[in-house]
């Protein structure tokens, strides 16, 4: 038998160090070749770390959190044959396939060795009892799942790698409660005292740097303007009548997007970077449009590029795929960044009013609330209309607060006037 060292990749860009998100191995277990042994974080992007042999984890390099630097061991794996153990070769540069952060781990030698067996899969019951200052892996989603559920996940069976606690293993543990007679029901005013820690590690913590950095470096000043989204829907709705089969169903989102393109024509100022070390704007005439994406381990903003050079459908098209590689950890740091200006909306829970933060270096984001129906006065009479709100950011540093109103009562005009979106 021997070891076989698997060390930090170079996933490029310069990177010296990445942090250790989360391990889905632990000492002991069997892993085959391509299983995925760990999650890491870049500046930009969860990158997954497979195995590039069969064998038996011997060792773990890193605890959930810790900053590791490019080189240093991640892994040992115990392997059939002499294994790479002795070798010293510096690690080889891995290339990131452009569809997925995914990258292969360097290693100094790939010897031949016999498949390890992968375990057959086990009847298990859903229910399982931890201590009680045991923290279950499980994404912040189906933590919200199970607080709304009632359900404590240190008694739930996890089936997902490394014990991960899935949405479909809390359905199990209702079934199983429900079908099993003898389990004493919850009350629903009984006290709790269970407390949960949860560290804040990867996606979740490179959030929270961005945001307490843009908050404290920019000066942020909102601004909040009511529109008349019924002309405009009636249109979306037109369009995916005659066109939704062929060409896909429209959201509100790429006609927000056409809006934007529109009016940074005027505003240009909206459409900038700003270094502050360096005290300088830049200017960009591409139009690359962040769209705020919640997922499962955050809120991930993926880029439509050139967003002045599409159409409704190629802009649907755009961030409908970039919205599903993010929620499903596919996307690629290049997708992930080179925004010049950000739309975020919260669709049905938007709300009334909102303050969005900004998205730095960009120096303003587009936030977009909830359509309501309300009655208006139009032309002295009282109608229905369909009403929405944009509560947008600005760095202050950059943007006057004239130009921010005119620039979003732009857009106001723009979505309540369709035709203009399309008029040269």
């Amino acid at each position: 038998m021997g070891t076989h060292v698997i060390k930090m990749p170079d996933i490029g860009e310069g990177i010296a160090e990445v942090e250790l998100s989360q391990w889905h191995v632990k000492v002991g277990d069997l892993v085959v070749e391509d299983q995925v042994l760990a999650d890491v974080m870049t500046d930009k992007a969860m990158v997954d770390i497979p195995s590039p042999v069969h064998g038996k984890v011997i060792a773990l390099g890193g605890q959930p959190g810790e900053v590791m630097a490019v080189g240093s061991v991640l892994i040992s794996i115990e392997v059939e044959g002499a294994g790479n153990l002795k070798e010293s070769a510096a690690p080889a540069p891995v290339k990131e396939a452009p569809a997925a952060p995914k990258v292969e781990a360097a290693v100094e030698s790939k010897p031949a060795v016999a498949a390890a067996p992968r375990p057959a899969a086990v009847c298990q019951s859903p229910m399982v009892a931890r201590e009680a200052d045991e923290c279950p892996l499980a994404s912040p989603a189906v933590r919200k799942h199970a607080l709304d559920l009632g359900i404590q996940l240190r008694l739930v069976r996890g089936s997902g790698p490394a014990g991960r606690v899935l949405h479909e293993d809390l359905e199990a543990y209702l079934a199983q409660g429900r079908s099993n007679a003898s389990a004493p029901a919850a009350a629903a005013y009984a006290q709790r005292n269970d407390e949960e820690q949860i560290q804040v590690i990867g996606m979740r913590r490179k959030i929270a740097q961005r945001m307490q950095d843009a908050t404290q470096r920019a000066a942020h000043f909102s601004y909040v303007e009511e529109i008349d989204v019924t002309a405009i829907e009636e249109l979306r709705a037109h369009l995916n009548e005659k066109h939704g089969a062929s060409r896909g169903k429209l959201t509100l989102l790429p006609f927000l997007v056409r809006a934007l393109v529109v009016a940074l024509r005027d505003f240009p100022q909206m459409n900038a970077r700003y270094d502050d070390e360096a005290q300088v704007i830049t200017r960009l005439g591409a139009v690359h449009v962040g769209v705020a994406t919640q997922s499962d381990v955050g809120l991930m903003v993926p880029v439509v590029r050139h967003a002045e050079a599409r159409s409704l459908w190629d802009s649907a098209a755009e961030i409908s795929r970039l919205a599903n590689a993010a929620r499903n950890g596919k996307a690629s740091r290049d997708e992930l960044s080179g925004s010049t200006i950000t739309l975020t909306s919260l669709g049905a829970l938007g709300g009334i009013v909102s303050t969005p933060v900004l998205n730095l270096p960009e120096v303003a984001i587009v936030g977009v609330n909830k359509i309501v129906e309300r009655p208006m006065v139009v032309k002295g009479q009282v109608v229905i209309r369909k009403m929405m709100n944009l509560s947008s950011s600005f760095d202050h540093r950059v943007v006057d607060g004239m130009d921010a109103a005119l620039f979003i009562q732009a857009i106001r005009g723009l979505l309540e006037q369709p035709a203009t979106l399309f008029v040269e």
